[in-house]
């Protein structure tokens, strides 16, 4: 009989690629709340998702250095299960209610690209990089102190992609509310058979069910991003018209459940 959550099946079902949930997450996160041009952001959103008209176009920017485990020691292996990340969200409203549309998201990790998938979010291959903090002092140990500056950045097949920095200010007792809204990203697997290539066999609209969420170390600053245009890529369409805070912290969380808010593939057969 042959094993694993994901391909490839094997009989000792070692060699897949994604392990079975639950996973659990930390790493540190740079955010960079910006506001795009609204019709670009209204223009992403899938059916039932609407506008957040009070948002006028808001977003967050947020690169991420995260280690990653199941339930067999996977952080024990780091080339495998350490990975970077790069993810777009856009306010957006589901049945009346505040969530966070991920349009875009990079990584540099393919179990990390396939856990992703299994999600709904649309993974591609990136570089990301983002200034680490070290206890040891040092000119290069970027202290989670008023003043420091962090940098991050995106590339792809040789072209940047997205630069980021802030300079933190202060630090902050409890996140802010940009921070937490429910990301809904959408399952869409097509088909290669001819004559079903509009047809996916999968495309829903999934709500991550992350628990145990921690926040910690929040700190928050001024900040500057950019997104330079690309050749084969359209995250610059949603170059910063204005650019808010910037937020540097640390997360955790745990997923082992998905939530379809449509299916839209049972619609078109119903």
């Amino acid at each position: 009989m042959l094993k694993g959550y994901t391909t490839p099946l094997t009989p000792r079902g070692q060699a897949n690629v994604v392990s079975a949930p639950p996973w659990h997450y930390s790493g540190d996160i740079i955010a960079i709340e910006f506001w795009a041009d609204p019709e670009v952001a209204a223009a992403s959103l899938p059916p039932r998702l609407m506008p957040d008209e009070p948002g006028n176009g808001h977003a967050l920017a947020l690169f991420a250095d995260w280690q990653f485990t199941a339930q067999n020691n996977e952080y024990l292996d780091p080339a495998r299960y350490q990975y970077r990340e790069f993810c777009l969200l856009v306010d957006a409203r589901y049945q009346g209610e505040p969530v966070s549309w991920c349009p875009f998201i990079f990584v540099d990790n393919d179990a990390a690209m396939v856990r992703g998938a299994t999600q709904g979010y649309p993974k591609k291959l990136g570089s990301i990089f983002q200034t680490r903090t070290f206890a040891a002092p040092s000119p290069a140990a970027a202290p989670m102190v008023s003043g420091t500056k962090f940098g991050a950045s995106l590339s792809a097949h040789g072209q940047r992609l997205a630069e980021g920095r802030i300079t933190l200010h202060q630090s902050m007792g409890r996140p802010p509310a940009i921070l937490t809204r429910p990301t809904v990203s959408r399952r869409y697997f097509p088909r290669l058979t001819a004559g079903f290539h509009d047809k996916p066999a999968v495309d829903e609209l999934t709500m991550g069910m992350a628990h145990k969420v921690a926040l910690i170390d929040i700190w928050t600053g001024s900040a500057e991003l950019m997104f330079p245009e690309a050749y084969g890529e359209e995250l610059h369409a949603f170059e910063p018209a204005r650019v808010g805070n910037g937020y540097r912290f640390s997360m955790s969380c745990s997923i082992n459940d998905l939530k379809v808010l449509e299916d839209f593939t049972a619609a078109r057969t119903a």
